[in-house]
């Protein structure tokens, strides 16, 4: 089976924060879990180099759009590396590839009859890239995300007929063709359409550091409906039909609860238009604060995540992340409780288990045959089974509280048995059971661990392999600083 995963595609006016890379680790564990199971599997993530916002990040530090955000993307590309993120594509949007691809696609949205010029007065907030509504402005007249007012705008623009669409996008989502999760966003959505919707702008005529519209030299194209564009671009679309064909529709779209109106109204309806597939899922995860305060520029309180795991290493955030916050939820961010997760679950938890069973097994069966038939326990393989279900819905809390719950199986195990004990009465049977069945679960455990904890996956499989140990090993868990 095939499984094409996507991310959102981040702005590079900024360097990436601990938010951004909430969504690109969860697809990464995802697109890992569907590896491990033998799907044919491509990881989309990727980055938005067009529009105002960016030629205004320029300007302000005195260089060339292009320039800008050649140096910025590669922020991103250092911190997915440093999280162990693999994808498959790291997409730009000012690529060339992306551009014959978008531009391909607009001028088969002009072939479809759904697109028609009129002239637009409204409110544009640069912040969002996007247009916005009175009723959406704080009582002060500004947009509440980024507390600063919109732009006045009144200009002739290219619109398409989203108006048409909503009978066909409430039949897709109802009939759970388009699935829209968590189930609150997906009610959101349907409250959405039933409003009533109105034609949407796809192109602008003032705006900077944009694609050409290809029939209409004065306007460019609307830089949200480029971006959207990218979880085609990135796989051959009307290049290599042969690729595209292969892996679109995407399974699933990872995006932010704040974009899903984009993601679950406009895009389907943009992809129906020009006899697209639509995408399978849109799962939208929910936002998180720090230490209780919106993650804000202004407030010096964006945490860099490659700054965090030089500390932890990339594990620990990973897991601090995926474990601490239900993913679709919101949640708060909390340095301190990120320690304490590390040293509870990890360093004091899986890693003082495995140390523990590795001591024993050398002081004890040195020569313990690791394939010694054991007597199995129900509850660890009803666990991790369970945890590997939940991994593929998109549950990574809870997956990861199963795995957890298993290494406890293992800790009572221990408790229960004292091997320590079985020694000092020469029970060499009892003590290689004991010991085999700890150790059977570490290896079920240490597989199940894979797409959260990489290197933690890595360096217990090699502790593992190596029976019999000869040597005091590292800890698997270890503060850099």
């Amino acid at each position: 089976m095939k499984y094409y995963v996507t991310t959102p595609i981040y702005y590079v006016n900024a360097k990436p924060h601990i938010g951004s890379a909430y969504p690109t680790i969860a697809a990464d564990v995802l697109a890992r879990w569907h590896k491990i199971k033998g799907d044919d599997t491509f990881f989309l993530t990727g980055v938005a180099e067009h529009g105002t916002k960016i030629a205004n990040s320029a300007e302000a530090t005195g260089q060339a759009p292009q320039s800008f955000v050649d140096t910025n993307s590669e922020y991103f590309k250092t911190a997915w590396e440093t999280l162990g993120i693999q994808y498959d594509d790291f997409i730009r949007t000012t690529e060339s590839r992306h551009a014959a691809a978008v531009t391909n696609f607009f001028k088969k949205l002009k072939e479809s009859g759904q697109l028609y010029e009129a002239e637009y007065a409204g409110l544009y907030c640069v912040g969002h890239e996007a247009f916005i509504k009175e009723s959406e402005l704080d009582e002060h007249g500004n947009c509440p995300d980024h507390g600063q007012p919109p732009e006045k705008t009144k200009e002739k623009n290219w619109f398409f007929k989203l108006s048409e669409y909503g009978d066909f996008l409430q039949e897709k989502i109802t009939s759970g063709q388009l699935q829209i999760e968590p189930v609150e966003r997906k009610n959101e959505v349907l409250s959405f359409i039933e409003q009533g919707l109105e034609d949407i702008a796809i192109s602008r005529r003032t705006a900077k550091f944009a694609l050409p519209l290809p029939w209409d030299a004065s306007q460019t194209i609307y830089v949200w409906l480029d971006e959207l564009f990218n979880y085609c671009s990135a796989i051959g679309y009307g290049k290599d039909e042969a690729k595209f064909n292969k892996w679109w529709p995407a399974d699933v779209h990872i995006v932010g609860k704040d974009i899903i109106k984009f993601h679950c109204v406009i895009w389907p309806a943009l992809l129906e238009a020009i006899g697209e597939k639509l995408p399978k899922k849109v799962f939208a995860h929910g936002f998180f604060t720090i230490d209780g305060q919106k993650i804000s520029k202004s407030l010096g309180n964006a945490i860099d995540p490659v700054e965090l795991s030089q500390e932890y290493g990339s594990d620990a955030i990973r897991y601090f992340l995926l474990r601490d916050i239900p993913f679709g939820k919101d949640g708060d961010f909390s340095p301190e409780r990120l320690k304490e997760r590390y040293n509870a679950d990890l360093a004091n938890g899986l890693g003082n288990l495995v140390s523990r069973t590795l001591n024993m097994i050398e002081r004890f069966t040195p020569e313990l045959d690791p394939d010694l038939p054991v007597a199995s326990s129900t509850l660890v393989q009803k666990l991790l089974y369970e945890a590997g279900i939940l991994t593929e819905n998109l549950d990574f809390s809870s997956a990861l509280e199963n795995i957890w719950q298993a290494l406890g199986v293992a800790d009572k195990w221990i408790e229960d048995n004292k091997p320590w004990e079985l020694a000092k009465q020469n029970k060499t049977k009892e003590i290689e059971g004991t010991l085999a069945g700890i150790f059977s679960i570490l290896v079920a455990v240490n597989n199940q661990i894979a797409p959260f904890l990489p290197e933690t996956h890595a360096k217990l499989t090699k502790l593992l392999e190596a029976r019999p140990i000869k040597k005091p090993q590292e800890p698997l868990f270890a503060r850099k600083s």
